[in-house]
């Protein structure tokens, strides 16, 4: 049986969402000083958009908004990645840097979808 869902915070969607970001946050920590406005900022910036967006759709208490908010999020993952991506190939970040990142944003991605159905179907 599901445990019952009080908050935003108790979303598993969430909580990984958290945890991608602070992982992004401490693996943009060892990039280049002359990225911090660049790259650093917008992976940064994608990755706290993510968790923020389904705490605010959460928030609206309307499955319409809800879900809106739920697809930006997506938006900003796919950004994420991009941004990930573009770091690896300019030799900023290894793969083996980026890889979990990566793969977390996979999962959360995923759990994203999933929760964005399970609202069109309530």
């Amino acid at each position: 049986m599901p445990e019952k869902i009080d908050s935003y915070r108790d979303l598993v969607v969430w909580q990984q969402a958290i945890d991608l970001a602070v992982a992004v946050y401490e693996t943009t920590s060892n990039w280049p000083r002359d990225e911090v406005y660049g790259l650093t900022r917008q992976a940064r910036r994608a990755a706290t958009s993510v968790p923020a967006n389904i705490a605010e759709g959460y928030g609206r208490e309307n499955v319409g908004s809800y879900q809106q908010f739920l697809r930006i999020a997506q938006g900003s993952l796919k950004e994420l990645e991009t941004h990930l991506l573009i770091a690896q190939r300019i030799g900023i970040a290894s793969r083996d840097g980026i890889g979990p990142l990566l793969t977390s944003s996979e999962s959360v991605g995923k759990l994203l979808r999933l929760l964005i159905r399970r609202l069109s179907n309530d």
